[in-house]
């Protein structure tokens, strides 16, 4: 029978079997001190907890330059100038109608009138990036609005969604963080202030809640736990380090600030009176200590018994530039963007460096593009937009597509190119790919953030203008023979295979 060890008041003492789990182990002087939690995400956010992450979150963007450059470089790498849709459909008429309704829509369906689909986009990106989550709300309007399709959509912030509304309603329906899910766990309502209540500078606001239902919302957030009802701001895991670190550098600067001063200090016997009134002539504090500067050609002569003492401040230690790089380092992995990313420094960059760092940082973006902002924003949107557009006539399908509407509203979405990091060797290794079978050239062209039948469109009619005008470039190369491997640059023949 296993002994039972007991502390000085007669309780057990958990203790630490020996071959388990380090990290298990509760009674060793290395984590005795080791406090965690095993509730639930949805419980640590509740209460307040995800309040007061947002909070501190948007405190930080707002101020702390860092958070800030974390949060713009990861939204311009995911959105750029935006996510944009590619229909599927194999009609070209139908499709080229599909795409011209969609960009007259792109442009006119922000609720506010301030950004166009792509604006809203990297608004969403940044709004559950900063504080957890996004609300998108769609807004049907009327046909004499004007609108090419009677539909817009308004981004709602997190705090508007009541995340104090916890309760089990007579129905058997379930209220968490003010989403109401019923008895199969299905979002039903979502229980949302009318103003948002942190508008306190206005008058005649209400700040009662009213049900929205769960099929007029689309809800953006990042979905880490299994169960997970509400979003974590992307900053929460460097919120802590982020405050230090901050306090940190201005005690730094105010240190070096105060050390390029040139400051004294006057050392008398007493302040009476008369030792003042024989030689001095500054001014004094509240307390009658007196004051006096110091300026440029200054001989001053001080009364018997005087002595001045200059002040000799810490100066910034030796390591602070190592310190705040490896700090920065540690900020750049939580917030998941590269280290010359959040600090601007390329010093010490090579291709090989970069190109590591930013094929391990585009995983990231494409997880998050994929799972999140099209998946939550771009993909219900889209099928609000398709079927509006079907109802109010915008769009028209054959009887075949009628039938089966979702072959119609098949699209693939494309987010903006990448940037080369060395051009010449990523596109000769992209042609490489090409010729070996790997990747197709539309694949290529998705790659880069645009439509390879517009691409094609375009560079078609571009070497017709050109024939016309009897112009001739060396972009302008033709394959001529059957396998492929000559073509003609201004009318010189040449192998391209060693291209």
């Amino acid at each position: 029978m296993k002994p039972v060890i007991l502390d000085a008041e007669g309780n057990p003492v958990r203790t630490w079997a020996g071959g388990g789990f380090d990290a298990a182990a509760t009674g060793t002087p290395r984590t005795k001190s080791w406090q965690s939690s095993s509730l639930s995400l949805n419980s640590l956010l509740g209460n307040g907890g995800g309040d007061t992450l947002r909070g501190r979150s948007r405190e930080a963007v707002r101020n702390n330059p860092l958070a800030a450059r974390a949060m713009e470089a990861f939204v311009a790498s995911a959105v750029g100038t935006g996510i944009r849709p590619l229909p599927l459909v194999e009609d070209d008429d139908l499709r080229s109608e599909i795409t011209e309704a969609w960009e007259e829509f792109a442009e006119e369906c922000d609720a506010d009138g301030t950004a166009s689909f792509y604006g809203l986009t990297a608004t969403a990106c940044r709004a559950f990036r900063e504080g957890g989550d996004c609300f998108v709300r769609f807004r049907p309007r009327r046909p004499e609005d004007g609108l090419s399709v009677p539909l817009q959509i308004q981004l709602i912030e997190s705090e508007q969604c009541d995340s104090y509304k916890n309760e089990k309603l007579p129905n058997g329906n379930v209220i968490k963080s003010g989403i109401e899910f019923d008895k199969l766990g299905r979002r039903r309502t979502y229980h949302m202030f009318r103003d948002h209540p942190g508008e306190q500078i206005f008058q005649g606001l209400t700040y009662d809640t009213v049900e929205v239902p769960a099929d007029q919302i689309a809800h953006v957030y990042h979905v880490v736990r299994p169960g997970q009802v509400r979003g974590v701001p992307a900053l929460a895991n460097s919120l802590a380090k982020l405050y230090e670190l901050d306090q940190y550098d201005d005690a730094e600067l105010v240190r070096k600030k105060i050390a390029a001063m040139f400051a004294a200090f006057e050392e008398t016997p007493s302040l009476d009176q008369d030792i003042i009134g024989s030689g001095y002539h500054g001014t004094a504090t509240s307390d009658s200590t007196p004051l006096a500067s110091l300026e440029p050609g200054t001989y001053q002569r001080l009364p018997p018994g005087h002595s001045i003492r200059f002040s000799e401040p810490a100066d910034v230690t030796g390591n602070y530039k190592d310190f705040m790089s490896q700090q920065i380092r540690s900020i750049a992995v939580g917030t998941s963007v590269t280290f010359e990313q959040l600090s601007g420094d390329y010093s010490e960059v090579n291709y090989s460096s970069a190109r590591a760092a930013i094929n391990e940082f585009r995983r990231v973006l494409t997880q998050v593009q994929s799972n999140v902002l099209i998946h939550q924003f771009c993909r219900p949107i889209w099928k609000r937009w398709f079927e509006t557009a079907l109802i109010s006539g915008r769009l028209s399908l054959s009887a075949e597509l009628r039938r089966n509407p979702r072959r119609a509203m098949r699209v693939k979405w494309v987010a903006q190119g990448w940037d080369h990091v060395d051009p010449e060797k990523e596109i000769n290794a992209t042609v490489m790919s090409i010729r070996a079978g790997v990747l197709s050239r539309d694949q290529a062209i998705a790659m880069r953030g645009f439509d390879p039948e517009e691409l094609d469109r375009q560079i078609a009619k571009g070497n017709e203008r050109q024939e016309a005008l009897g112009l001739s470039f060396d972009t302008n190369v033709k394959a001529e023979t059957s396998q492929g491997q000559e073509g003609v640059v201004n009318g010189n023949r040449r192998d391209l295979s060693a291209a």
